[in-house]
């Protein structure tokens, strides 16, 4: 049933019809409705699972770790700061093979302080051997942690989804939560090879000497990266239960656009308007000249990164725009690093990155055409656009 609801209810509401059995919280904005809401559905007996509110995000997750470890479901919701105090025990779910999945609602990091969208937090934590989608809307974003789940329990790995901070969290939109019958149907009861078990005692992130450590990093470097597959083959097996489409990357506009802009999360929808107008300008539409149509690239798992779809997709195009709402200081934006690794010797597009919304910064659709004007023309690599 399609209802008009807030992001974070509607993902509060997706993650209670998953049944996990531990939820650990720390609030920090722009999440905390999300696990207020959570909290709420515990206190009025709307939920199975135990709540503990920690002391910090430190905490919180390395609940989780112990609770996975421990064979049960389990699900926290984070952002910016809160994600960055996370990162020891990140790095150490991933080690163990635990498929913890967790929200990041993306917003900007210190210093200075700001608590408006960006994706900084997020791109920040790309090494760390999760898996990790964005989603371009509040459907889309509930649809993937059911996805999340189901390929972290296959592929015993953890799983973030991402959707932007108070851009989609704290908007109205209409959503069909996934419903919990279909949700059974679709998710299975999660039953661990290994747990902890005092009657069966087991180390879990053990010390490694050199003679092993490798081995062990490289193992899961390998499993994340052929994860790609089993994420396309879920994601397929979505669509037959819930009726919706996820792909790992999505083409919009013509199909022999000379030009094309990437991009992940909600700023997507904003691109495709302007492309739309692009493509069949009205006659009060400002005067913006670019060469041929424009066409868009959506990527909504960014690892493993889908580099083998996105060149099938675009690695003939002449232009390619990314849109980064992040960067890699000192170098150039973190998607558009992406890209460029994938697309060498292997295409001769020119990439153009453009820095992009940092700390909230609107992201206007004649700031969006003046950009891809910009990047057909320009000898740069990286651009910044604030205005």
């Amino acid at each position: 049933m399609m209802r008009i609801l807030e992001g974070s209810r509607a993902i509060a509401e997706t993650i209670n019809n998953i049944k996990p059995a531990v939820v650990s919280c720390y609030p920090i904005t722009p999440q905390t409705h999300i696990v207020e809401d959570l909290a709420k559905f515990k206190a009025d007996g709307e939920a199975d699972y135990e709540y503990v509110l920690a002391e910090s995000e430190f905490s919180a997750i390395s609940v989780l770790a112990g609770a996975a470890a421990a064979g049960v479901r389990t699900y926290t919701a984070t952002s910016s700061q809160g994600l960055l105090l996370m990162t020891e025990v990140l790095y150490n779910i991933a080690g163990m093979r635990l498929p913890v999945v967790i929200t990041n609602a993306n917003r900007a990091v210190s210093a200075p302080i700001n608590i408006w969208n960006d994706q900084q937090d997020a791109v920040t934590m790309r090494d760390a051997g999760w898996i990790m989608f964005f989603g371009e809307t509040n459907q889309e974003s509930c649809d993937l942690h059911v996805l999340a789940y189901k390929v972290a329990e296959q592929s015993a790995l953890p799983a973030m989804v991402n959707l932007d901070g108070f851009v989609l969290t704290h908007t109205v939109e209409p959503v069909e939560v996934p419903a919990p019958a279909l949700i059974k149907k679709y998710l299975p009861d999660w039953r661990p090879a290994e747990k902890l078990d005092v009657k069966h005692p087991l180390t879990f992130g053990a010390f490694a000497t050199p003679e092993h450590y490798f081995e062990i990093r490289r193992g899961l470097h390998e499993d994340l990266a052929l994860s790609r597959k089993l994420i396309a083959k879920e994601m397929s097996e979505f669509k037959k239960v819930f009726g919706r489409k996820l792909s790992l990357v999505e083409y919009y506009g013509d199909k022999n656009a000379e030009t094309v802009v990437v991009a992940m999360g909600s700023v997507l929808g904003t691109i495709k308007e302007t492309v739309d107008e692009l493509n069949k300008p009205l006659p009060t539409s400002p005067l913006v000249k670019v060469k041929g149509k424009v066409g868009v690239l959506k990527i909504t798992a960014f690892r493993p990164f889908p580099a083998e779809e996105i060149i099938k997709l675009i690695g003939g195009k002449k232009n390619i725009l990314v849109i980064d709402k992040s960067v890699s200081l000192g170098e150039e934006g973190v998607l558009a690093g992406e890209l460029r690794r994938a697309f060498y010797g292997r295409s001769k597009a020119k990439i153009v990155g453009a820095i992009m919304g940092l700390g909230g910064r609107d992201i206007t659709k004649e700031m969006i055409k003046k950009t891809i004007a910009l990047a057909v023309k320009t000898k740069e690599k990286t651009i910044f656009v604030g205005k």
